[in-house]
């Protein structure tokens, strides 16, 4: 399994924005299927994106689409979670995960994904 470690939440307003960064513990995600997800308490975890180990299929959950870009810098071995025009909704634990696989589709389940980060909370008030 992959060690990975988020960064970047914090406390923001409606309307601003962050970026969320997970990094691989010297592995290059190149090999990996990463899915970005997020709980809100009381809520199940819900996928928000996910990005195919080849990197030419990214999805994203419709709450977030328009709003999120997902992207990865191989040489720094990390994973991204650009997010703006904020919401309150859009507060909760963010987790990034990571599978190691080759195909074209990327996995939108988080029960699909075998490493996971230790969560980064991002909390979107006035």
């Amino acid at each position: 399994h992959l060690q990975l470690v988020e960064s970047g939440g914090s406390l923001v307003q409606p309307g601003g924005s962050l970026r969320l960064s997970c990094e691989a513990s010297g592995f290059t995600l190149r090999y990996y299927d990463i899915g970005w997800f997020r709980q809100s308490p009381g809520k199940e975890r819900e996928g928000v994106s996910c990005m195919s180990s080849s990197g030419k299929t990214i999805k994203y959950a419709d709450s977030v689409k328009g709003r999120f870009t997902v992207s990865r810098d191989e040489a720094k071995y990390t994973a991204y979670l650009q997010m703006s025009s904020l919401t309150p909704e859009d507060t909760a634990i963010y987790y990034c995960a990571a599978l190691r696989r080759s195909g074209y589709e990327c996995l939108t389940r988080p029960e699909s994904y075998d490493s996971w980060g230790q969560g980064t909370q991002v909390t979107v008030s006035s």
